[in-house]
């Protein structure tokens, strides 16, 4: 699996807003800012995500974004989802859609074993776990093996 240039800055961005929560519209120019994104590139996410129903927007000098939801009722697959589509896809279809014969019959499973691991993973995070850097157990748990952290 890959994770698009396009959804890391968004889950960043959500990330930028859950932190700021309870301090009013946050400016897209200050999100740019504050992690390192290009303010245009940045400005088409924000789009996608208020399109998404994941933020709202004001115009004017108060304005700016903020979640349209609780950080907490907000998980990194609902990010994800609004800028990418689907989780995974093989060739830019989607799992079930596919079908193998022969030798690579088995391969189906395989494919479904990893939408259903990504899911699992990526639908229990919610932007509130991230921004308070309080990872499920479960999540965390993955990372405590040295082997996460090295490139085969």
């Amino acid at each position: 699996m890959r994770i698009s240039a396009r959804a890391d800055y968004a889950v960043r961005a959500a990330l930028q807003l859950a932190a700021a929560q309870d301090s009013g519209p946050v400016k897209a120019e200050a999100i740019a800012a504050s992690q390192g994104i290009s303010h245009k590139f940045l400005e088409g996410i924000l789009n996608d995500l208020r399109r998404g129903g994941l933020v709202y927007s004001q115009r004017g000098g108060n304005g700016g974004y903020w979640l349209a939801k609780p950080a907490g009722s907000i998980t990194v697959a609902d990010v994800i989802r609004v800028v990418d589509g689907p989780l995974v896809s093989v060739r830019g279809v989607r799992p079930p859609e596919l079908a193998y014969s022969g030798a690579a019959a088995s391969l189906l499973p395989l494919w479904i074993a990893l939408r259903a691991n990504v899911r699992q993973i990526l639908e229990g995070v919610s932007l509130a776990d991230v921004a308070s850097s309080r990872l499920p157990a479960e999540v965390a748990a993955l990372t405590d093996d040295p082997a996460a952290w090295t490139n085969p």
